[in-house]
């Protein structure tokens, strides 16, 4: 009933038109982050299995750090886009100003707290002896970028509910242009070797969020003002989300130790989920990208007071986002070996990442309709429900059932992507039913 609604709605093709225009250059951004990732695991494979396991612990554990930011931006961008639309202009200033040097502040913090901390996290992790020394180098490197990534993260989100989602994406394409160069010379043209792909990762991360600090200076105070009442409003919003950041990169990580436990063939099958993973992010950029601009258009919709056409928003993209999701997940399915092959010379690693592809993409279209109409949920400030979505998923299905069966009972890893599958069936209902129900338009009436 409330599909057909939105699909009837008078004013579809401006909600079309809108939705769009902030889409697409989201879906470039994700493929922009997309191509440093892939190139980051290509490096790594030239550099043998182990390094290339290191580095996928490593990026998930640098996710870990960088969640306070993520969390920051979703309730950055819910409280900034109704403000935006709403024509409140000092109370818009004060939220981006908080915003930004909240950022700041907490990513000096992580990136200490990542850097002294390194060799106890790697270590207490209980991952294979042949990669903690590795691990624990990239670990480091990566620390030492992660208040560039902070900053980068809080003004992509300032420029995305301003409406100047351009210039965020000018400013992603140099960040993947300058990383996806700088880690082909530093890796191997220099002595860093492996090192030189975290090296890469955060001189892009500088140079990206100087850029993005240029194109914000006009919608800031000029003394970065910072208002309490504004970061209550943005913590509020954005707890929920860093809280299910947590629980979902800790489920990562688990998954990580799972397969680590496997009795055999335990690092090629680490190297290979490694690879899966950059894969199917993949087709996950679409959906990603659309979940990101529902919550903006939802947002804006929501702060001029149309509540209809804010809902009618979040169906209509997440419906043009399964469409791009099911085309892309056809063309990965039928070119499934090449596309593995292309990422390790190894053929176990290649035979169990070709198996991760075609069990976990069965479940695409139903993860990026979930995923997008969590952003619309987002939007409007209802994380909470989001959160509780996607993690009674993770900790209630894909985290026992990976170990029950793929360790406990010695079905291996095939068993663990099939529980992944489940745990996005149960997501995609939890959300779906959240959305629908509507509570969350009336949410701050």
């Amino acid at each position: 009933m409330g599909l057909r609604k939105a699909l009837q709605n008078k004013n579809l093709k401006s909600i079309l038109s809108g939705s769009w225009s902030v889409s697409w250059p989201m879906t470039l951004i994700m493929f922009f982050v997309f191509s440093i990732g892939l190139t980051d695991v290509y490096v790594a494979g030239k550099f043998g299995k182990e390094v290339q396991a290191a580095y996928g612990l490593v990026s998930q554990l640098y996710f870990v750090f960088s969640i306070i930011a993520a969390a920051l931006t979703v309730g950055s961008v819910s409280v900034i886009s109704r403000l935006s639309a709403s024509g409140d202009t000092q109370a818009y200033v004060r939220a981006v100003d908080s915003s930004v040097a909240s950022s700041a502040a907490a990513g000096i913090v992580f990136g200490i707290a990542g850097f002294v901390f390194s060799d106890s996290i790697i270590y207490a992790l209980g991952v294979p002896e042949a990669i903690k020394g590795t691990a624990v180098s990239l670990m480091r490197i990566y620390s030492l970028g992660l208040w560039f990534n902070y900053l980068l993260f809080s003004t992509n989100g300032v420029l995305r509910a301003s409406g100047m989602i351009k210039k965020s994406m000018w400013t992603m394409a140099l960040v993947a242009l300058v990383n996806v160069i700088l880690n082909f010379l530093l890796s191997f043209k220099t002595a860093l070797g492996f090192k030189g792909i975290g090296v890469a990762t955060v001189s892009s991360t500088c140079m990206g969020m100087l850029l993005n600090l240029a194109y914000s200076r006009t919608l800031m105070s000029g003394r970065l003002s910072f208002s309490f009442e504004m970061i209550k409003k943005i913590a509020h919003i954005g707890w929920p989300a860093g809280l299910l950041q947590v629980l979902w990169q800790l489920g990562l990580t688990v998954l990580f130790l799972i397969l680590s436990a496997l009795p055999r063939h335990n690092i090629e099958t680490l190297a290979a989920f490694t690879n899966g993973l950059k894969i199917e992010s993949a087709i996950f950029l679409p959906a990603f990208a659309f979940n990101m601009a529902c919550a903006v258009v939802v947002g804006n919709l929501l702060g001029k007071k149309e509540k209809e056409n804010a809902f009618s928003a979040g169906i209509i993209t997440a419906l043009g986002g399964v469409a791009i999701v099911s085309v892309l997940t056809v063309i990965v399915l039928c070119n499934a070996r090449a596309i593995a092959s292309c990422l390790s010379s190894n053929t176990v690693v290649i035979a169990e990442c070709v198996r991760y592809i075609y069990i976990s993409m069965l479940g695409e279209p139903l993860m990026a309709w979930g995923v997008i109409l969590s952003g619309g949920l987002n939007g409007a400030g209802d994380t909470r429900g989001v959160m509780i979505a996607v993690a009674s998923s993770i900790w209630l299905v894909r985290v026992p059932l990976s170990y029950l069966f793929g360790v406990h009972y010695g079905f291996g890893a095939s068993a663990v992507w099939w529980s992944m599958n489940l745990s996005i069936l149960l997501q995609t209902l939890l959300i779906s039913r959240r959305y629908f129900r509507k509570k969350w338009l009336f949410a701050h009436d």
